[in-house]
């Protein structure tokens, strides 16, 4: 082998290493560092006639494993819905209340009671007749508060229904910007590798939305679809639109139009579910907490109120009612319309008849509402009836139950408590099945101890070939000074 010859191997192997030195310290500083794909330099030989050959980097490769990287994105979808439906549900349950809260609605309902058995060991006494009404008062303010915090609960789900469309489309330009980069980058030779590393992040935001499938194109470009087979990107990003609604109530539903559904390229994809065919992550989630989750215990709190205003409006509780008149509790002062219960709770008031600061007499709660002359002021009968109507089952009432009123509000609040432990046990599920995947995801990725092996080894070869020029030098000097 001539000197050329073995000068340009040796030059070749210091590029190679050279190189690869780069590639491991890449890896090596960037082994934490979420979406990037381990990479490795791709050698071949090279020979150049009779002057001998080399080494050429033909490529750099970046590793990722595809099927567990979909698998994990499909798991990221899911855990992100179920994080989103814990999160909600345990927000409703501080709201309401558990069992043993001071200030939730069964607490002040039990006040309520104990001040009418009060005020029935001494019907003559005006403070404690004033007592019945302002416990009544915590009952009905409970309940309107409860009321409006599930409303917010539900304004909030609208709000990330609108962060979530936002983020999926800036996502999807971003992917397509990149597919973009990626194609110019790799017609001209260059490494791609730090705009994969890009694209993969921005697509697993993707897929913490929507559950998603990648489609690989020509020239490392990506497609993408859902997993029901609604596309998201192929020649260019899909627009997403949703109108977020500021402020909701307990009647504004999706399928009376006040609440807004998502739109694809301006045209609304499902007007039924609001959602189409996006359901399965964190945007599903929040459509369900909105239009189902949050609904359903909105009605089953108005069924209560509509429970405790039938106890006191029933002419067998009080006998100076007569049919339709006003009870002890009204919907805002006017009668109870049980084909008008979406938003009762919230609706919920004492009959101003016995509210002092408002022209009442809280007398009226032993002599009867309507009573035309004032009772015995010992009479405690009139009392009495107010705490049977308690304890006695009603089914005139939608939702009614043979359940007392505490024990319909018991009822309540244990099923807010039951829905959120199940919601915090498919979370756990969730969660360890991501751990799982992420993990192995994670396995693939860059192995410190063998990126330094590697370090070594390029360090030995660039030493070997060094030595290799420093020696050809030698002998060219010998060459020249005879």
């Amino acid at each position: 082998m001539s000197m050329s010859s073995a000068l340009n191997n040796a030059v070749t192997g210091l590029t190679a290493n050279a190189r690869m030195t780069e590639v491991v310290s890449s890896n090596l500083s960037n082994a934490l560092t979420d979406g990037y794909g381990r990479r490795g330099v791709e050698l071949s030989s090279v020979q150049v006639g009779d002057r001998g050959g080399g080494v050429r980097v033909d490529s750099i490769t970046r590793f990722v494993d595809a099927g567990l990287l979909a698998d994990r994105r499909l798991a990221d979808a899911a855990l992100s819905g179920q994080d989103r439906s814990a999160e909600f549900v345990s927000r409703l349950e501080q709201v309401i209340g558990g069992p043993d809260d001071a200030a939730g609605l069964g607490a002040r309902l039990a006040e309520f009671e104990r001040a009418l058995i009060a005020a029935g060991s001494d019907p003559a006494s005006e403070l404690r007749l004033a007592a019945v009404v302002s416990r009544l008062e915590g009952v009905t303010g409970t309940l309107q508060s409860n009321s409006s915090s599930i409303q917010s609960l539900r304004q909030d789900a609208d709000a990330t229904i609108a962060r979530d469309i936002d983020t999926l489309n800036s996502a999807l330009r971003q992917v397509d910007a990149l597919n973009t980069d990626i194609l110019r980058l790799s017609g001209s030779g260059d490494d791609p590798s730090a705009l994969l590393d890009a694209r993969q992040r921005a697509v697993d935001q993707i897929a913490g939305i929507v559950p998603i499938r990648e489609i690989p194109r020509d020239n490392g470009s990506i497609g993408l679809m859902t997993t029901s087979g609604t596309p998201l990107l192929d020649s260019a990003p899909r627009e997403f639109g949703f109108q977020r609604t500021p402020t909701i109530t307990a009647d504004m539903t999706l399928a009376s139009g006040a609440l807004g559904a998502i739109t694809l390229d301006g045209e609304v994809l499902d007007p039924a579910n609001g959602i189409g065919r996006l359901d399965g992550g964190s945007l599903g989630a929040a459509f369900a907490l909105r239009d189902q989750t949050l609904v359903e215990a909105q009605g089953a709190l108005d069924e209560i109120a509509a429970d405790l205003i039938a106890r006191f409006q029933d002419v067998a509780n009080d006998p100076s009612l007569a049919p339709g008149d006003l009870g002890l509790l009204t919907d805002q002062g006017n009668p109870m319309d049980v084909s008008d219960l979406p938003g009762l709770a919230g609706r919920i008031a004492v009959n101003s008849a016995v509210i002092a600061a408002e022209g009442g007499d809280s007398a009226l709660l032993r002599d009867g509402l309507n009573a035309v002359v004032a009772g015995p002021a010992g009479d405690a009968t009139q009392i009495n009836r107010w705490i049977a109507a308690l304890d006695t089952p009603r089914t005139d009432v939608p939702g009614a139950t043979t359940a007392s009123a505490s024990g319909r509000i018991a009822a309540y609040v244990s099923e807010i408590g039951t829905t959120r432990l199940l919601a915090e046990e498919q979370l756990s599920f969730t969660t360890a099945r991501w751990e799982t995947l992420r993990e192995a995801e994670l396995a693939d990725g860059v192995d410190t101890d063998v990126e330094l092996q590697k370090l070594l080894q390029i360090e030995q070869a660039y030493a070997a070939n060094a030595k290799v020029v420093q020696t050809i030098d030698a002998m060219m000097q010998r060459l020249m000074e005879l």
